[in-house]
């Protein structure tokens, strides 16, 4: 039998520590939804249910519980690992406290809470988080199931035989560290539709409302930003196309292999194929593309709308239909125009079905987002779940920008998902003590991301200076 290790055992445990805290990156997130407005924005919206000078003002307490939820949080009570910590968090409100000011939210409030995050992002943008609007910019467009355990309002069956909830989400895709702003999403009944044009309409025009003014797309101004809305065949309708070339963006859209699309693709010349790329530029392996625009009958959408089909090797397990199974391929199509009929798309193919292709990230938005404060929507009432959607959202936004503006060249936190961030920024210990008037949060020297938190803090206060 091997010995044991002589250290097992001997450590001596006592709870007596002063000083120590944990979570201290959390304090990075705290700052910058103070230096955005983000919490002055959401006091201006709802101090006025109150009729006396609140303890905890309604701003402060629903930034507390977007800052909680990147932290980690699910649930309103999960706000005790701030309010456990007041020498680095301050007073920070009670779980019933949290509960009526996400009460006192109505749908006019709501609107204003989204005009809060919106002034947030301008001033995060001019800080320094802004993409590059010379550049084109995609909108990625998607719904998820969110499963209620519990009869709550707006919560049903689901197409999945769940039951709960059916949130439609708008992100700008920022690839650069491997994220997404949160722009806007809409809480929707289990049952809803997945191609329900109205839906993908009101979404659209919160993402673009959500934009600071000057980075709004202007129809027929050529100078204006140039984005494009990418969606699943979900979002694939007459009605959804024609509202992006009114709102002067384009579209990208799933779409679907009819038999129409089958008797194209059927009758194209092999050499009408062209491979497909890869993010690097190199030959998609199994993978050609082709153009069936003259093929089919497209009068019913926007002018200068386009059909591509990819036919590439099925991969195991992959779903196929019995056109795919006899073809030998794997086939799929999208559909895309630009925002105005008088513009040309000069890019080839592959690059075109490239850009398609990485609408696939938004799983990842989404999957990160129910990672933080997605995966459960806490509240009976509809407007409460509402309030919680909008702080969902806002943690989004305040990990993205914390990444632009304070970890940018650092490829390892810039790019890494919310579960490491939190290990290896949000979850940090450190220890406060005080020298004169002077309080110091010391963090862990031997943690391996101290000095890039430190540094982090020093570049957010700068940013905003």
């Amino acid at each position: 039998m091997k010995k044991r290790s002589g250290r097992l055992g001997q450590m001596r445990v006592t709870a007596d520590g002063q000083g120590v805290v944990s979570h201290a990156g959390a304090e990075l997130l705290r700052e910058l939804a103070g230096f955005t407005g983000l919490i002055d924005a959401w006091d201006h919206v709802l101090i006025s249910t109150y009729k006396s000078v609140p303890v905890h003002y309604p701003g402060s307490v629903l930034a507390d519980l977007a800052v909680a939820i990147a932290d980690g949080a699910d649930s309103i009570s999960d706000l005790k690992v701030l309010r456990d910590q007041p020498r680095l968090f301050g007073s920070v409100a009670s779980k019933p406290t949290a509960w009526r000011v996400l009460d006192r939210v109505s749908a006019a409030h709501l609107c204003g809470l989204r005009r809060g995050r919106a002034e947030a992002r301008a001033r995060a943008w001019a800080a320094g988080a802004e993409p590059d609007l010379s550049s084109e910019l995609c909108l990625d467009v998607d719904a998820t199931i969110v499963q209620a355990h519990s009869d709550k309002e707006l919560a049903a069956p689901t197409w999945k035989r769940t039951y709960g909830f059916y949130p439609l989400a708008c992100f700008l895709d920022r690839p650069e560290v491997s994220s997404g702003e949160a722009l806007a999403a809409i809480l929707r009944p289990g049952n809803a539709g997945s191609n329900t044009a109205a839906d993908h309409e009101i979404v659209l025009a919160r993402a673009i409302d959500s934009l600071p003014e000057h980075a709004r797309p202007r129809p027929g101004d050529d100078s204006s930003p140039s984005y494009v809305v990418r969606s699943d065949s979900a979002g694939a309708t007459h009605h959804f196309a024609k509202v992006c070339r009114e709102m002067g963006v384009a579209f990208s859209f799933g779409f679907p292999i009819t038999a129409e699309m089958r008797e194209a693709i059927v009758s194209l010349h092999p050499s009408s194929w062209r491979p497909a790329v890869e993010d690097d530029g190199s030959r998609r392996e199994g993978a050609l593309v082709a153009e069936v625009t003259k093929l089919i009958d497209l009068r019913a959408w926007p002018e200068g709308s386009r059909v591509i089909v990819r036919k590439e090797r099925p991969h195991p397990g992959a779903q196929l239909s019995l056109f795919d199974t006899i073809c030998g391929f794997r086939h799929t199509a999208f559909i895309f125009a630009p925002r105005d009929a008088r513009e040309r798309e000069r890019r080839s193919m592959a690059a075109l079905e490239l850009r398609h292709r990485q609408h696939a990230r938004v799983e990842d938005r989404i999957r990160q987002g129910k990672a933080a404060g997605l995966k459960n929507l806490p509240c009976a009432e509809a407007e409460e779940n509402d309030a919680w959607l909008e702080c969902v959202l806002a943690a989004a936004d305040l990990v993205c920008w914390s990444k632009l503006l304070c970890f940018a060249d650092d490829d390892d936190l810039a790019r890494c998902e919310i579960a490491a961030f939190r290990y290896k920024i949000l979850h940090m210990a450190a220890r406060i003590t005080r020298s004169g008037r002077v309080v110091r949060l010391r963090l862990d020297r031997s943690w391996f991301w101290a000095k890039a938190l430190a540094l982090g803090f020093d570049r957010l206060r700068a940013a905003f200076a």
